[in-house]
């Protein structure tokens, strides 16, 4: 089996390939974030939820920018990790009863989605330098902070609190 698709020939291609990937990826993360937000009793883990949904939404709109300024129209391609992540996220929340620990599972998805998402864009940004296309690589590189910046505050509000809380 093939780990990548065989109309992948170049760096380029490749670069091409991934933003096409994340691009479905936000847009799954969009319709995902509305339920966690739904099923998040705390208020904390909520407002967090709903501030990356509207910072999702502006890095669609980056995604975008970085297509049009390549050249390329925006286009998604089904990504099965990101589809996993969520189906996995989905199911687990499903099953816990306990509010305080949905509000741990939640945290913890929202962290699988964001590590998915920071190894995503990491390689955008590197491969965008690598093929002269710096000002790609700087908005992928904002989008990139954007993501480590969530994972980091969903970390403390799961250490000082979340987790705490569970157990």
């Amino acid at each position: 089996m093939a780990l990548f698709s065989k109309d992948i020939q170049t760096m380029n291609d490749l670069f091409v390939h991934t933003l096409q990937d994340v691009y479905y990826a936000e847009h799954q993360i969009t319709e995902a974030l509305p339920k966690m937000i739904e099923k998040a009793t705390s208020p904390q883990l909520r407002q967090g939820f709903e501030t990356h949904l509207r910072e999702t939404e502006g890095q669609i709109r980056r995604l975008e920018q970085v297509f049009e300024m390549h050249g390329e129209k925006p286009k998604q391609v089904t990504c099965p990790a990101i589809n996993g992540i969520i189906k996995e996220a989905n199911e687990i929340a499903g099953d816990v009863g306990d509010k305080d620990v949905l509000d741990a599972a939640l945290a913890a998805a929202a962290q699988a989605v964001e590590h998915y998402e920071i190894s995503r864009y990491g390689s955008l940004a590197a491969w965008a330098k690598e093929l002269g296309r710096h000002d790609c690589a700087q908005l992928l590189e904002q989008t990139l902070a954007e993501e480590k910046a969530t994972d980091a505050k969903l970390t403390e509000m799961a250490e000082a609190r979340l987790n705490r809380q569970a157990a």
